[in-house]
Parts: C-alpha cells; sequence; structure tokens
C-alpha cells in the first residue's frame, strides 16, 4: 500500500526543524562547547525525531491500517499488523 494518499508536509516542517538542531550541535562541538550542553541539544534532536516517528506511526495506523481492514483483506491485514509490531520492537530498543 506505498504511495497512500496521506501526506506528511507537517512533519517535513518538524524535520527541517530538527535538521537546523543537528547542525547547531555541529557547530557547538566545532567551537568546543561544553560536553554536557552538545549531550542535552543531542538528546532534544533525538526526542524530537522520536515525536516525528510517532505521528507518522498514528498516521499509518489511521489510513494505511485502517484501509486493509476495511477492504476485509485478511493478508493485508496480517502484513500491516506485522509492520506494526516490527515498527513498536525496534522503537523500544
Amino acid at each position: 500500500m506505498k504511495g497512500h494518499p496521506t501526506t506528511h508536509e507537517e512533519n517535513k516542517t518538524r524535520l527541517a526543524r530538527i535538521e537546523g538542531q543537528v547542525r547547531a550541535v555541529g557547530r557547538m562541538i566545532d567551537d568546543g562547547e561544553y560536553c554536557i550542553d552538545i549531550i542535552t541539544q543531542i538528546q532534544a534532536a533525538r526526542s524530537a525525531l522520536h515525536s516525528v516517528s510517532k505521528i507518522i506511526l498514528e498516521k499509518h495506523l489511521k489510513h494505511c491500517v485502517a484501509s486493509a481492514i476495511e477492504s476485509r483483506n485478511e493478508a493485508a491485514v496480517e502484513e500491516k499488523l506485522e509492520e506494526i509490531m516490527t515498527v513498536i520492537k525496534r522503537m523500544e530498543k
């Protein structure tokens, strides 16, 4: 079900902000900033990426998984559930 009709425009803005955070971390390293401040900024960027990941997962559940369920195609539903379980396991690491 690749190429679904949902968009990710709102996430592109978030990702651009995260990209700016990561560039700022690079500048902090170049400038010899305090290690704890650098780590704090890295943690903030990771948290922001995690938030985007959760938003996209929710969108996937509401659109892609719901569409598979509505189709009553058991193989498609099983595939979507397996994808979700794989992603959730990866997110726990």
